[in-house]
């Protein structure tokens, strides 16, 4: 394309074309941006489109509905922006590190998604645990990786550990960040760790 400066033809540089997973990433960032910024009610296809500087048909031919594009936003940034699940040598140290990760990295996640929930459950007519199972069901769990340790350690048994129990600590923190949408203290880390889920880790585990 050529434009004219001072009587003189300069030449621009073609503009780049997105496609593929280029285009829908950056779509999907723009969804989430969008979502964050205005929330589930007053986000539309129209404004996420202009975010993405893109036609809004290029979003509807990915994502039919709204919830549709909504949901896989905030998945992908689910995906983008995993938790790492350290390696401190021992279950007690795993799940301190963990939920101390969880508590600092996901405040934000939780108060977008909090905020937009109401919404996806009106426009789709799912239910809290399908909407919550449609938003992880490609992930990793990261309990898994803790206590897959602590077995090949020798610090639990976890056919012997009601479910409940080892979901508890996630459980508890899910539900803080749900009531304050504020990162959980590290007092409040220590307590669900050491007063609630160790004890009854040693309860079902022989002792151990």
């Amino acid at each position: 394309m050529l434009v004219c400066v001072a009587g003189q033809q300069l030449q621009q540089p073609p503009r780049h074309r997105r496609r593929g997973e280029e285009l829908e990433a950056a779509l999907l960032e723009a969804a989430w941006d969008e979502l964050a910024d205005v929330g589930f009610g007053k986000l539309t296809m129209e404004s996420v489109a202009a975010r993405a500087k893109t036609g809004v048909a290029v979003l509807y031919r990915r994502w039919p509905r709204k919830d549709d594009l909504v949901m896989a936003a905030i998945a992908d940034y689910g995906r983008r922006y995993p938790v790492d699940v350290r390696d401190t040598g021992s279950l007690r140290g795993d799940m301190l590190a963990l939920l101390s990760d969880i508590g600092e990295a996901r405040t934000v996640f939780t108060t977008v998604v909090s905020a937009a929930f109401s919404g996806l459950l009106a426009n789709t007519g799912l239910s809290p645990a399908e909407v919550r199972e449609r938003l992880i069901s490609d992930r990793p769990i990261w309990s898994t990786q803790v206590y897959k340790r602590a077995q090949e350690r020798g610090e639990i048994d976890p056919g012997s550990i009601p479910d409940a129990v080892l979901a508890m600590p996630f459980d508890l923190m899910r539900h803080d960040l749900l009531m304050t949408l504020k990162p959980i203290p590290p007092e409040r880390i220590r307590s669900i760790v050491d007063e609630l889920f160790l004890p009854l880790i040693a309860l079902y585990n022989g002792g151990r």
